[in-house]
């Protein structure tokens, strides 16, 4: 919101620092901001082979134009994303057997936007905010079986590059060296 005309709208959608505020986020290792907002601590824990996980647990993830990548990584769990707010984040999804995903998390679904995407376990990940009038992308995420740090792996350039060779290319932008 660049240049305050007159007092915006109840729907008008807020700036970043009223978001990350009133939404209480803090900075995320893989860039961007996030909150824990809920973990299944009322029902038992689930087994997994890496040890007891919450059944579900859901935060709040933001990138900002100061921030706009997540970085390359993978998790166990799998994990559905939804978009709330703000520019669209175009996710990059590198599956297990190398095939590549481009996906646009936005709110024009009339033009292949998507609200929600499934992301399995095993599959590398990264997000960038495109550019947009609103500086910021808002999205949450549910992980089941819940999210540990445990159970997430960062990329490694040199990793990813020997790994996947045919998408090296990918790898000078989308990871924290």
């Amino acid at each position: 919101m660049h240049g305050h005309h007159a007092s915006p709208s109840p729907a008008a959608t807020p700036d970043r620092a009223a978001v990350i505020e009133g939404l209480g986020l803090e900075k995320h290792v893989e860039g961007g901001y996030f909150r824990r907002t809920y973990q299944a601590d009322h029902r038992p824990m689930m087994e997994t082979e890496a040890g007891e996980r919450f059944l579900m647990t859901s935060i709040y993830y933001l990138l900002t134009s100061e921030s706009p990548v997540g970085h390359f990584h993978r998790n166990r769990s799998d994990i559905m994303h939804y978009f709330h707010q703000g520019d669209p984040i175009r996710y990059t999804l590198i599956h297990p057997d190398g095939t590549l995903e481009t996906v646009v998390m936005g709110p024009n679904v009339a033009n292949g936007q998507r609200l929600q995407l499934h992301v399995a376990g095993g599959i590398w990940k990264a997000s960038e905010l495109l550019d947009g009038p609103h500086g910021y992308g808002l999205i949450s995420e549910a992980v089941s079986p819940g999210f540990d740090y445990d159970d997430m792996t960062l990329g490694d350039a040199a990793m990813l590059r020997e790994r996947f060779p045919e998408h090296k290319g990918l790898f000078e932008a989308l990871i924290q060296e």
